[in-house]
């Protein structure tokens, strides 16, 4: 089992556009959907993935759950509902009651400092749902969370892209590495190893494992074998480097950690972060 547990789909080509990714960005400015995901992921071994979705339209969140209706390889939405909006328990309420509708996705300055007493409110509601938060955080904001997680005790969280820190080959930032050490007791916090070929300093990103293994060493180091999960940012991820080669970068990795702990982080420990059903192989 192999859980990618972070993919973005969308269609520029729908009438009404798309708020992101932006014509210029002719990279990624193109359809993609759970079909063209598949035929490069089922290949890989990859079993399931759970989409982010970007856009801030509400009715996106909608739209991308119609999108995966029928498609029984996406395992779970996480959607994009601003938590201090004063419509969020509202909008939390109607789409909760999606299955795969498993957790919103928002920035660290979003939930985190005193400022945020409303949005902390309204996360405690995404606890009492049993969904989750994806936290796209990093310095100054990857420190507050352990702040957020003591508040929150029940609500499972889920930092992305390594909290955001430069891989260079060499040892990770101070400041970063001090951020995680006030995760590491918080068992509701979980890391996901994601877009670290886009993460490097070097692009594209190699393809030898020793320019991420000081950053993979201190999450592992961190978080241990039952916190970590992996996801690939793609299609943004394919900017440096394939989807083939950022997986095969981090089981690489994972086996030498031994069979269960490598299971646990590419697809056991997904199921736990997001309340997912397990894949039917």
């Amino acid at each position: 089992m192999i859980i990618d547990t972070h993919t973005h789909f969308y269609d520029p080509t729908r009438p009404q556009g798309v708020p992101w990714p932006q014509p210029a960005d002719t990279w990624i400015y193109r359809t993609v959907l759970p079909v063209h995901y598949r035929a490069l992921a089922e290949p890989l071994g990859i079993t399931g993935t759970v989409v982010v979705e970007a856009s801030p339209w509400l009715e996106d969140n909608q739209w991308l759950l119609d999108v995966v209706r029928a498609e029984p390889f996406v395992l779970g939405v996480i959607g994009n509902l601003d938590p201090q909006s004063a419509d969020f328990p509202a909008n939390l309420e109607r789409f909760a009651q999606e299955p795969r509708f498993r957790g919103i996705r928002c920035g660290g300055a979003q939930v985190t400092g005193a400022a945020n007493g409303s949005a902390r409110a309204h996360l405690a509601g995404l606890a009492r749902q049993g969904l989750t938060l994806d936290l796209q955080a990093g310095m100054p904001h990857l420190a507050a969370v352990a702040d957020l997680a003591r508040a929150l005790p029940t609500l499972r969280i889920v930092v992305n892209h390594l909290g955001l820190v430069a891989i260079d080959g060499g040892r990770p930032d101070a400041e970063w590495l001090r951020a995680l050490q006030t995760l590491t007791a918080l068992p509701s916090v979980y890391m996901k190893v994601s877009a670290f070929q886009e993460l490097s300093r070097v692009q594209p990103g190699p393809l030898a494992l020793s320019h991420y293994e000081p950053v993979f060493d201190a999450v592992w180091q961190a978080f241990g074998p039952e916190r970590l999960v992996f996801g690939s940012d793609w299609p943004v991820s394919a900017r440096s480097g394939t989807l083939a080669a950022g997986l095969s970068l981090w089981r690489e990795y994972a086996a030498r950690q031994g069979a269960a702990a490598e299971q646990a982080v590419l697809g056991g420990n997904a199921c736990r972060a997001y309340g997912l059903a397990r894949p039917h192989p």
